[in-house]
């Protein structure tokens, strides 16, 4: 008989505990922030007190979600908001987002906006709409490392441009356009920048949009720290600079509005309609397939824009003050060095004690109980080093995370 299934002789051989192959697109893809925690929980189940200075979740510490938020979100489930929202997002949410992003931001050309589950998901929707493998995207080094990695998922190229730290960790237009070249689809701007802290200067952002306007790129503007300004520094969305350039502009509620883990982002496409219409509906495409983002967690983005702002000067003033002892405290500790950050709640140090990075990060969680990201898990020009520190635990523990980090650096001088 033919045509059936084989007979178990047929087979091959079975055998016990075989390895499966894996997809080959993932050997590249690397997070930095969330592998040194393997070693921490290492650390930790030895006996060692731990002071976690590695993840950006204000939750973990003394901040919680603003009532507002959470409020609508209990109110969309007790409403029954739980079956499948639009592709694109609920309209309300939708025309909440654009307001603010025409009133506050002061963006001209809002074509599209995109709701999804984090800023992350738009982000990876958006790259793999646009990017074929084999081209590439010019990435800010430091920078978030997402991009690689969504970038290393879809066999596209990530090609880093530097941020120079002796001008404040500013992008260098120049660089991006030596970078960019036939194969080069898009620039992205992390701004205000993980891990830095720093915030791109107005004159900065306009010579990398003529940049990305004279090569055809398409930007990225990772804005998802808009609001959390330490100092008095000007902050300018990108997108309110041109008209006549593919921006795609990102933000969420994981920051701002302390709710990393309601996943809760969103893309807002604008520039030239002609330019714009293919990438929002490839976009669509995408979208489409995987369904819809959370729909109760959607029904809180109209209050969070108009309602929730109470809380973000007093979130600031904590934020500044914690960045103040940091600096302080680093400032006393012979190898370390630092450009104080003017946004978000990390610290990039150069550290220059006589050890790599990725060797510090793990002697600091080994024998120190301290957890930090090493540096070139977000990028940093060969032959330094760097760690990032996140500065949103309270006053005494940053303290005593700088008495640990005096006491390694002692013992390696």
């Amino acid at each position: 008989m033919t045509g059936g299934p084989a007979a178990d002789e047929d087979l091959p051989m079975r055998t016990e505990g075989q390895r499966v192959r894996t997809s080959k697109r993932v050997e590249n893809v690397t997070y930095a922030v969330r592998e040194v925690v393997d070693l921490a929980h290492q650390a930790a189940a030895a006996g060692r007190d731990m002071i976690y200075l590695n993840i950006g979740d204000p939750c973990q510490f003394d901040f919680r979600t603003p009532e507002v938020v959470v409020d609508a979100i209990v109110r969309a489930l007790a409403d029954g908001k739980t079956g499948y929202a639009p592709s694109d997002g609920v309209p309300e949410a939708l025309q909440a987002i654009r307001r603010d992003a025409e009133v506050r931001k002061g963006i001209r050309s809002v074509r599209h906006v995109l709701i999804g589950n984090g800023a992350s998901e738009p982000i990876e929707i958006l790259l793999t709409a646009l990017v074929d493998p084999g081209e590439s995207v010019l990435i800010p080094s430091p920078g978030y490392p997402l991009y690689s990695a969504i970038l290393a998922k879809i066999g596209a190229r990530a090609v880093s441009y530097d941020l120079d730290e002796d001008a404040g960790w500013q992008p260098d237009p120049q660089q991006i356009a030596r970078l960019a070249d036939g194969t080069t689809r898009a620039v992205v701007l992390i701004h205000p920048n993980n891990p830095t802290g720093s915030v791109a200067s107005r004159a900065t952002l306009e010579s990398v949009l003529e940049v990305a306007a004279s090569r055809r790129l398409v930007v990225l503007s990772d804005e998802i720290y808009d609001r959390m300004l330490l100092d008095p520094v000007e902050f300018v969305s990108t997108a309110s600079l041109r008209d006549d350039v593919p921006i795609a502009t990102f933000g969420g509620l994981s920051k701002v509005w302390l709710g990393p883990g309601l996943r809760m982002g969103w893309s807002i496409l604008s520039g030239p309609a002609v330019a714009v219409e293919p990438l929002h509906e490839a976009m669509m495409r995408l979208a489409r397939a995987r369904l819809s983002a959370s729909h109760p967690v959607q029904w809180a983005i109209r209050p969070a824009l108009e309602e929730a702002h109470t809380h973000i000067d007093d979130v600031n003033a904590r934020l500044r003050s914690r960045r103040d002892l940091l600096v302080r405290e680093l400032e006393r500790i012979p190898g370390w060095s630092l450009v104080p950050p003017r946004a978000a709640f990390y610290a990039f140090p150069r550290v220059e004690i006589g050890v790599d990075d990725e060797t510090l990060v793990r002697e600091l969680i080994l024998e120190h109980g301290v957890v930090l990201v090493h540096g070139s898990g977000f990028g940093q020009l060969p032959g330094t080093n760097h760690a990032r520190i996140v500065f949103l635990p309270p006053d005494e523990l940053i303290a005593e995370a700088c008495r640990r980090l005096a006491d390694y650096s002692a013992g390696r001088g």
